[in-house]
């Protein structure tokens, strides 16, 4: 019974120490709830200072580079196998270089036969000649009549006919059997080869075809509202997205006249490429620079959301941030450029942290150097809009 008597004094103990436990273990864990609101604490941001520039705008076109000559080689006036090819692209050629052959043995056949039957005719020709020379000769003897002396001058004249109809024929035959060797029109590059020997070819049909690249033709379509924008002798800067190389240039000609489907105006800058250094038939950019330069201040474009028409960023003002929408002038290579009357030089402008921040939140602000710098000092152009 004594032993009985020990077991709810056991369990009171051990009710207890587990209370004891208990509330030590919510003590502890109150003391690691941070019971300050978020929003009360300044949020770190990094945020880069506003730089003072000079902007002009300009307007980018894509465009084409087009050989300045360009000659598709094939067969004019026969049908024939392709006997040889004797050229592979990238070859360089001289003008009048035999590039393919055709298989023309009927051909040749063809001309040495009409040969042939001119020759015959023109002896026949010659002999009806004389023989009316002399008897034209014998009219004043009496020995012949006029009629008869008119009938072998005529039969002369016709037999002559006869002579240079054929010797026309001869001429036609001489040019298809010419087509059979294909020459290059000009000196150039081989830019492709669209036939292998054995390959059956009609009029028409292309077997190579030869580029003259000593001058590339860069040419545009550009929208008719900037007629004046591409004034011929205007200076303007190409960039060939194949090299990555950016020429300066000159436009050389202008349509007059817009094309009636597109609304668009046709221009092309003349690029001098001794070295052929540039592929023709890839694509570039024209840039053009318009307007005045005006002051500015540039802005990294990573610290901004752009919609539309429309810029908005948060500037720093003492430790608060705030939201700040503008009308950008432009923008190119990573920056965006802004009026100083939206944005005064200096205004610290937040690049990293913005996603969380609202107007007038706490901010606890980190210089950094800009990230996108323009590529002059001073100066800087930026696209105001580009145009297929």
């Amino acid at each position: 019974m004594a032993g009985t008597g020990k077991i709810p004094i056991l369990v009171s103990a051990a009710v207890a120490a587990i209370l004891v436990v208990g509330a030590l273990l919510v003590r502890h864990a109150e003391s690691k709830t941070n019971n300050v609101a978020l929003s009360s604490e300044a949020q770190p941001v990094s945020v880069v200072a506003a730089r003072a520039t000079v902007f002009r705008p300009t307007r980018t076109y894509v465009g084409r580079l087009d050989p300045w000559v360009e000659a598709s080689v094939g067969p004019q006036f026969i049908s024939a196998y392709v006997d040889t090819v004797l050229v592979r692209p990238g070859a360089v050629v001289k003008a009048g270089q035999v590039l393919a052959t055709l298989d023309c043995r009927n051909e040749n056949a063809i001309a040495q036969a009409v040969a042939m039957q001119a020759r015959s005719l023109d002896e026949q020709q010659r002999a009806l000649s004389h023989e009316s020379t002399r008897i034209t000769s014998m009219l004043d003897g009496g020995f012949v009549s006029p009629n008869e002396a008119e009938m072998k001058s005529s039969e002369s004249a016709a037999k002559q006919a006869e002579v240079l109809a054929q010797k026309a024929k001869l001429i036609g035959t001489s040019l298809a059997v010419n087509d059979c060797i294909l020459s290059a029109p000009f000196a150039g590059d081989i830019a492709t080869r669209s036939v292998d020997p054995g390959a059956f070819v009609k009029p028409g049909s292309a077997i190579v075809s030869v580029v003259d690249r000593a001058t590339v033709r860069m040419t545009a379509d550009v929208p008719e509202n900037d007629f004046n924008e591409v004034a011929p002798r205007k200076q303007v800067t190409i960039h060939v997205y194949a090299t990555g190389k950016d020429i300066v240039g000159t436009i050389a000609r202008r349509a007059p006249a817009a094309d009636p489907s597109s609304r668009t105006i046709h221009i092309e800058v003349d690029i001098p490429d001794p070295s052929r250094e540039i592929p023709v038939g890839t694509t570039g950019e024209i840039v053009v620079e318009v307007g005045s330069p005006a002051p500015a201040v540039e802005i990294p474009l990573s610290s901004a959301t752009v919609e539309d028409a429309k810029s908005t960023v948060f500037i720093v003002e003492g430790d608060k941030a705030h939201v700040k929408t503008f009308k950008p002038l432009g923008e190119a290579n990573g920056v965006i450029y802004a009026a100083p009357s939206d944005i005064p030089p200096g205004t610290r402008v937040v690049t990293e942290g913005r996603s969380l921040l609202s107007e007038g939140e706490a901010v606890a602000a980190t210089m950094e150097e800009a990230r996108a710098r323009s590529s002059g000092d001073a100066s800087a152009t930026g696209v105001l809009e580009t145009q297929p």
